[in-house]
């Protein structure tokens, strides 16, 4: 697959919940990792998303919070994956920071230059990365 998201994730649908207007869809990726989004149940039927069905999720990396502290709040965000920074890559407004997770996959996030330095993102640094499902988009092969 060739697209512009930094983060791609291959797996397959573990469970579609069903709501009034959109699908829960959870997906199970390799190293155990679980990705929920939150898509239309339009889209679900389109995509013929069900346990099972091959997907990829997309989530691209200006949607990727960081967080030092994650561990002290209780989060709305279904998505939220504790890490280690492996590499930052600073800019002159933004930086993308590079989180390696214990699944073997990392997850990459571009955050401004001013938070870089106020949460003290360094290689070693423990960060939790949060994603809403609403900011996950999904993918099957035609």
């Amino acid at each position: 697959m060739q697209t512009s998201a930094r983060n791609v994730f291959k797996g397959k649908v573990a469970a579609v919940h069903s709501g009034a207007v959109n699908d829960e869809v959870e997906l199970s990726v390799e190293g155990g990792l679980s990705i929920v989004a939150s898509i239309t149940q339009v889209s679900t039927k389109k995509l013929g998303l069900k346990p099972g069905v091959e997907a990829v999720a997309l989530i691209k990396a200006s949607f990727v919070l960081l967080m030092n502290d994650a561990e002290k709040y209780l989060l709305s965000t279904r998505n939220q994956f504790a890490g280690t920074v492996s590499k930052v890559t600073p800019g002159a407004v933004n930086a993308e920071v590079l989180v390696d997770l214990p699944s073997g996959k990392s997850i990459a996030s571009i955050v401004t230059m001013g938070s870089l330095a106020s949460l003290g993102l360094a290689p070693g640094k423990k960060v939790t990365a949060i994603v809403k499902a609403s900011q996950v988009i999904l993918a099957v092969p035609k």
